[in-house]
Parts: C-alpha cells; structure tokens; sequence
C-alpha cells in the first residue's frame, strides 16, 4: 500500500500550492480583476436567468451564422488580454532605463511578450478570420448551412479550449517564455523544465484541431454547396479567398500538429528530435514551425483581401476591376506562400543559393499582392465613393499595408535581413501588415456586415473614433520601432542603458495608449448601437447597395437562410436579382429539414481541456481517464440519431412574405 505522499503525486503529478503565483503582485491583481468581471457576467446570467437560453440557442447550436458570431466574440475578448499585454510591454520599456528596472520581472516580461503573440495570432485573428468566414460564406453561396453543422460547433469549443488554457496558466503555473513559436533548445526540456512551454503545446494542440475541422468544413461546403449557376469563377471574392485560405488551413496546419507532437515528445519521453545531442537538430523544428507559420500570414491576410473587394464595390457603386485577375492573384498567393517560409531565418546558414532563391520567391509573391492593390484602385477610379466606415478603413489599410510590404521586400533582400534581422524592424514590419492589413479587414468586415447579422447598423460616431484612434495610433507606435530597428535594438529586450533610445519607447508607448483609446471607441461602438438599435435600422442604406447574394436574405437571416436555394445568373448575384426580379420555384412552401442542435461539441472540448491540463501537470490517471471520457462521448454521440427537426412551412410563408414585401422596395 503506497504511503499518502506518494498518492498525492500520484493523483495531482507537478500541482502544487507554489504553482499559485502567491508572490507575484500583478498576477494578483489580475486575477481578482478577472475573478470580480467573471462574477459580475455570470450573476447576471443568473439573476436575468439567461442559462437556458443560452445552452439552447448558442451554446449548442450548430446555425453556422450563431458559431461565426460566438467566433467574432471570442476573438474581442482575447483582444482585450492580448492588448493588455501589450501595454504592459510598451509601458516597461519606455521607463526601464539606466537604474530604473521597470514594474515587471525579467521573468514575467518574458511571459507576456511569448502569450502576446500567442493569442493575438491563434485567439484574436484566427477566431474573427474563422467567425466572418463562417457567417458570410454559406450566405455567399446560398447555402442553408456548411457541410457539417456538428463539426463546426465541435471547432469552436476546441478552439475555446486552447483559450481556456492559455488563460489559465496566469493563475495556475506560468506561461511559456520563449517567444511565440517556441524554438529549441529554448522550449526543450532543459532550458524550460516547468509547465509553461507544456501550456504552449496543448493549447495549440487543442485550438489547432478546431482549427483545422473548420478548414475541412469550410472547405467542403465551398466546393460542394455552392448554388445552382454559381460557378467557380462567379463566386464573390470573399467566398473566392476564403477557399484558398482554408485549403492554406489543410495543408498547413498538420504540419504545426506535427512539430508541436514531435516537441511533446522531445519534453516528455526523452527523445531527441531537436536536441543538439544524438543526431536532433534544432533548425529542423525551425523550418516546420516556418513552413506553417508563413502561410499562417496567408490564412490572415486573405480573408481581409475579400473583405476589401466587397467593401470598395459596394462603397463605390461598380463592379470589382479585375475580378479574373483578383482571383488569379488569390490564387497565385495561395501557391507562393509555401516557396517563402525560409525568409524568416536567412542568418541559419544555408548558402548564397538557398538564399537567393527564396529572396527571389519572396520578391515574386509580393507582385500578385501589388496587383489587387492597383484593381481596389481601379474600382475607385471614377467611382461614386461613399466615405463610410468600412471604406476608411479601407483606405487607411491600402496606405499602411503598402508601407508594410515595401519593408517586407527590403528584409527579402537577405544581406539586409543579416543586418535587421531580430531587431525592432522586424516587429514594426510584421505589425505593420497584421495590424495594416488584417486587423483594418476585420474592423471593416464586422463593420460591414454587421446590419446582416443583427438587423441594425453601427454608430458611425464611435466608428470614426475608433478608425482614427487605430491608424494614427498605429503610426505613433510602430514607425519609432523602425528607426530602433535601424539604429540595431534588438526585440525582447526588458531594460536598456543607453538612455537616448528613451524618448523612442516613450513615443510607441503614447502610441499604444491611442491604440487602446481606439479599442474602447469600439467597445462604446457596440453598446452605443445596441442601445439606439431602433434608430440605426435602416433598410435603404448600406447593406443593399451590396451586391453578393447574402443581402438578399432579411436582416438578420432566418435559421435556414433561404426558402428556395437561389439560381445564379451573373457574378453579381443580388446585384443582377435587383435589376431583374427576384426568381422563386412555382411549388409552395414546404416544411424545411434541418439539423437539430448537440451537447456533444462543447462536452468533447470540456474532457479535451481537463485531459490537456492532466498532461501539463502529468496527472496521469485522470489523462487516462479524460482520454477514456472522450472516447464514450464519441461513441455516444455517433450513435445520437434525433438531430433532426422541421422548420413548419407556415413559419417560412410567414419569413418569407415579410422579405418578399421588403425585397419589393429595391427591386
């Protein structure tokens, strides 16, 4: 009989009372902030008893309109954690200078800048990319719902697992510190023997397999679903760079299981895959990690071409220029982003030749990114612009985003990356075309559609506000980065001497500051709309002058988006139905099949985070366990047959004879 202590490790593995971080102030104070926020949300539920309705209507559902927006949600909450880390890094150097040390440990800032990258790339972009794609592309396409209503649910709860995780390792353990794509030897067992870089893997792991279902899905329903006449090369642009985003997302993220598996290994059975010892070589983990991490790039930027295509048509009142050569251009991206991956480490060694060829790629890509530049121009051309929100952030990308890849050529050119490389150029460059180029699409995307998916629109004050405070913030807290980049400051540093580089920090921090005044705009954007949501309904503004097919559902879309699957007759579907009289089927209105909602996705990502929990602490009883769980509730579900359910057709002869008579206004 085993004696207590060895039970307890047993059961609990590397959990102990010193994992709470008793003795770090700030950590404290964060987790009683969120302790208190978290209290306030969940009273509130209660006392308004919204439980229900929330595990009938969203939690459960599988209506690809309420996953995307739970995705869109998801993705602004972790904007606010990732942000936050943010300023706390600009605030730290802009005063550790000379004897000052700055407010965070050299530790603890190496926590924040790994996390901050970590959740803005895989818990703020990829959610928002993933919900817009989700939402609007089964609409694009006339569909009633993708290809696999249960499996997208099941990808979002995975994908809220990873962020389940990575916002508990603030208070139970402490996150990875070595930047956020984990190199070896760094994140190898020796130099990282506590939980941190094990958080890192199974975060990843577990919002990596939603991520890679919703491509599949995504994927499918594309190719698939598409409706009657609506050929390859009359989908809308959106629909046309989500496709290539999501086969980017099949090919690409395996390739992330994989290397994530293989560090897994080299952590916890001893292997030696990227070992200096024993025939391991780390600069394998860092060409893996490349061959996604630069089509990953892709996966953003994509999507956000889309939405600017829809965007300038719509605000300019002429077809999209160009719609073969964007489609070409989408393409061409899609195939090159897999030729460039080694740009990111031209100082591993690998010769003039290997060098040169990926200079040249990298060069060549940027050609095809250029052309949709001069199409978005083409369409403005003699256009009747309407400044409206979506189009200023249009603009603002199509200047910031050029100054972005001009600086993204010049580091291609690899005796200029020799010299930049790792320094704070890099970081200015990087932010210059996420934040210029995807975080400007999204901003314009949710502004865009959000009268679809809501029935009103936003307020165009707060609007403003918020593009203002982002661009001019942007440029206030990047371009110093560039000159400190050029003067040789190297990133990830917590504590200078050299006290003329102060006044630089200081600057981005200011910067960042306006960037966080821009955020809030927004937040007040959204409680400002809902509050006046009776006076911002307007059914002859914006959202009809969109000319794809999801405008010709109401707003909000009922849950089977179209009574009648629509035939296409042009490439400007809603478009040519406005000038020429919307077709309906002569047979009535039937009841509509459709799936019913399922438990089984939220529970599958439950037992998935309570076994990946198990594994960073090697608890390995209940990783058996969980393990075991997820099994019986796979084959639980499989064998579910009642998921069906019937929209009653006086219900749609209802919907229906009220869109008919608003559709009737436009036509």
């Amino acid at each position: 009989m085993p004696d207590q202590p060895d039970l307890t490790k047993l059961i609990f593995g590397r959990l102990t009372w010193d994992a709470i971080p008793f003795h770090e102030p700030i950590l404290l104070a964060t987790f009683f902030m969120v302790a208190a926020g978290g209290i306030v949300v969940l009273g509130g539920i209660t006392y308004y008893r919204k439980w229900g309705y929330l595990w009938h209507e969203w939690f459960t559902s599988i209506d690809h309109k309420k996953i995307g927006i739970m995705y869109v949600i998801l993705g602004i909450v972790m904007l606010l954690r990732g942000f936050a880390d943010a300023i706390m890094m600009r605030l730290q150097q802009a005063v550790a200078f000379g004897d000052s040390a700055g407010y965070l440990p050299p530790h603890h800032y190496d926590q924040i800048f790994t996390a901050h990258g970590v959740i803005m790339i895989f818990f703020v972009a990829m959610p928002l990319v993933t919900g817009l794609m989700n939402y609007i592309v089964p609409l694009q396409i006339g569909a009633r719902d993708v290809a696999f209503p249960f499996l997208n649910n099941f990808s979002f709860w995975m994908t809220t697992g990873g962020v389940v995780l990575v916002m508990m390792s603030l208070f139970v353990g402490e996150f990875a510190r070595t930047g956020w794509l984990a190199y070896p030897p760094l994140s190898g067992i020796t130099h990282s023997p506590d939980v941190g870089v094990d958080y890192y893997i199974w975060a990843l792991q577990i919002a990596g397999v939603g991520t890679l279902l919703s491509g599949i899905n995504l994927l499918v329903t594309i190719v698939k679903m598409r409706a009657p006449g609506m050929t390859m090369m009359r989908m809308p642009i959106f629909t046309w760079t989500a496709l290539c985003t999501n086969v980017l997302i099949v090919a690409a993220f395996p390739v992330l299981t994989a290397v994530l598996a293989l560090l897994s290994m080299d952590r916890y059975v001893g292997t030696n895959f990227f070992t200096a010892d024993f025939g391991g070589n780390a600069m394998m983990y860092v060409n893996l990690i490349w061959i996604w991490g630069h089509p990953e790039v892709y996966i953003l930027i994509l999507p956000a071409f889309g939405i600017f295509s829809e965007v300038v048509s719509t605000y300019c009142r002429k077809r999209l220029f160009g719609y073969a050569s964007m489609v070409y251009a989408t393409v061409v991206i899609t195939v090159l982003s897999y030729l460039v991956w080694l740009h990111h480490f031209f100082t591993m060694g690998s010769g003039a030749s290997v060098n040169s060829f990926f200079g040249i790629t990298t060069m060549i890509i940027s050609i095809p990114t250029g052309a949709k530049i001069f199409n978005w121009l083409f369409t403005m051309y003699r256009g009747r612009i309407r400044f409206e929100i979506p189009m200023l952030w249009t603009i603002g990308f199509m200047v910031t985003f050029v100054i972005g890849g001009m600086t993204g050529v010049l580091l291609a050119v690899p005796p200029a990356d020799f010299a930049l490389h790792n320094s704070l150029f890099l970081i200015a460059h990087f932010h210059n075309v996420i934040i210029g180029g995807v975080l400007f699409g999204l901003m314009a995307g949710i502004t865009y559609w959000f009268p679809k998916a809501f029935g009103y629109k936003l307020d165009p004050f707060w609007g403003k506000c918020s593009f203002w405070f982002w661009l001019v913030g942007f440029y206030v807290a990047f371009m110093p980065l560039y000159v400190l980049g050029l003067m040789g400051v190297t990133r990830r540093v917590n504590h200078f001497e050299d006290m003329s580089l102060q006044i630089w920090f200081q600057i981005a921090a200011f910067g960042a500051l306006l960037i966080a005044c821009g955020i809030a705009s927004f937040i007040i954007q959204l409680v400002v709309s809902y509050r006046r949501r009776d006076q911002l309904r307007d059914t002859t503004g914006d959202p009809w002058d969109g000319r794809t097919l999801e405008w010709s559902t109401s707003s909000p879309p009922p849950a089977y988006n179209f009574a009648f699957t629509p035939r296409v007759h042009d490439l400007d579907a809603w478009w040519q139905m406005k000038q020429h009289g919307y077709e309906r089927p002569r047979l009535g209105f039937i009841p509509i099949h459709m799936p019913s909602n399922t438990w089984a996705g939220i529970v599958l990502a439950g037992i998935s985070v309570v076994m990946g929990f198990a594994l960073i602490w090697h608890m390995w009883p209940l990783t058996v366990l969980s393990f075991a769980a997820l099994i019986l509730v796979s084959i639980i579900h499989t064998f579910n047959y009642k998921r069906d359910y019937y929209v009653p057709a006086e219900q749609v002869v209802a919907t229906e004879d009220a869109r008919t008579r608003l559709l009737a206004q436009h036509v």
